[in-house]
């Protein structure tokens, strides 16, 4: 018996709502306000904001939203999602895009936003969680030495005297459990 190939028949809106196990699917609630991208300090760097994203998943422009790069530059910072007046799970929906443009062969290669996301991952797989200061420091002094002196001024300023940015990585209690589970799932997943 050959095998064939089946069409895939689901939107994209569909498919994100299965990649965030149905918690997406207030997407459609998006009223368009641009909060999500006036409140990401990646935004700049996206070639497309988060609203424009969601209005492209909307109306199945598949390809468009898995070759941009928005997803890539979301540092998980989830001020889009408290600030969202509709509740949706900006950063989740980013993770979603993030999983389906690797599954289509979609993100740019020469893109710079694997690399970030790297970055991201590394500081999680040694912490176990994100640190802003330290992703955010390692990125602009990386490609944008300029920008990371009036970030530091200013919004990274503001953000540490009230208490919001750590300046040293925190690590989560547990942290050798969480490398060996780490490790664990590299090997089951085939991943080096």
């Amino acid at each position: 018996m050959s095998q064939t190939m089946v069409a895939r028949t689901d939107s994209l809106f569909e498919e994100v709502v299965a990649e965030t196990s149905g918690i997406g699917a207030n997407l459609n609630t998006c009223i368009q306000c641009g909060t999500c991208g006036g409140s990401c300090p990646s935004a700049p760097d996206m070639d497309q904001s988060p609203r424009k994203i969601f209005a492209m998943i909307r109306e199945d422009l598949r390809e468009e939203v898995l070759a941009s790069n928005t997803s890539w530059y979301c540092v998980s910072c989830y001020y889009c999602m408290v600030r969202c007046p509709q509740d949706i799970q900006i950063t989740n929906i980013m993770y979603a895009l993030k999983r389906l443009a690797i599954k289509a062969g979609k993100f740019q290669k020469t893109s710079i936003a694997p690399i970030f996301s790297q970055m991201f991952i590394d500081f999680v797989e040694n912490n176990g969680r994100s640190f802003e200061l330290g992703l955010a420091t390692k990125y602009h002094f990386r490609y944008h030495p300029f920008d990371a002196i009036k970030m530091a001024t200013g919004f990274g300023l503001k953000m540490i005297t009230r208490g919001r940015l750590d300046l040293t990585p925190p690590k989560i209690e547990g942290i050798t459990q969480l490398k060996k589970i780490l490790k664990k799932s590299k090997e089951l997943g085939g991943v080096a």
